[in-house]
């Protein structure tokens, strides 16, 4: 009977866990409303805030700065190395823009005020893939096995911790079928 409601207990974590860790998030461009400008220095780019962040499908990224000096241009990665702001993506000029990250895989943006890109005021961001997502949740498939047999370890004594074991393995056995289903 405790095994049993341990195993539901658990069963309702962790799709509580993946509901609310699949939830979007809106991220402010550099931690702080101050950061759509040209870095200080060469080491403080947006380039580090976005690398310590996760972004994946359905987040935002939400840009506060004085229209009337700055905007945002989402450039094609060309346009971003060269700083070239002749054929933009799309152009936000209204000093709180919101862009949703709608796909994986890279986006580019820079600066329109004159020079400001050239300077650094400009940003990758990089959307995981669902894939990702669901590897950072610790819910991918398990590593191959080491190609390298060492001992064998000894298995536990008890039962219970055994049909413990038997049903968390059988739960998550279970959970990845499922993923793997609704992902399809």
């Amino acid at each position: 009977m405790a095994s049993s409601l341990n195993s539901h207990s658990l069963l309702c974590l962790l799709i509580l866990a993946i509901f609310t860790s699949s939830e979007a998030k809106d991220f402010l461009v550099g931690g702080n409303e101050n950061a759509w400008r040209v870095p200080p220095t060469t080491t403080d780019s947006l380039n580090q805030w976005a690398e310590n962040n996760r972004f994946q499908v359905g987040d935002s990224l939400v840009w506060k700065y004085d229209a009337g000096k700055d905007s945002v241009l989402q450039v094609t990665r060309e346009a971003y190395l060269s700083c070239n702001k002749s054929s933009p993506i799309a152009e936000h000029k209204d000093g709180a823009t919101v862009v949703e990250l709608r796909r994986s895989g890279a986006y580019y943006f820079i600066s329109g005020a004159e020079g400001a890109c050239e300077e650094g005021e400009k940003l990758i961001v990089v959307v995981l893939s669902d894939r990702h997502s669901l590897r950072a949740l610790g819910l991918a498939p398990a590593p191959a096995p080491a190609e390298y047999e060492g001992p064998a370890v000894a298995p536990t004594s008890g039962a219970a911790r055994s049909t413990a074991a038997a049903a968390a393995a059988a739960l998550s056995t279970g959970m990845m079928v499922v993923l793997e289903i609704l992902l399809r």
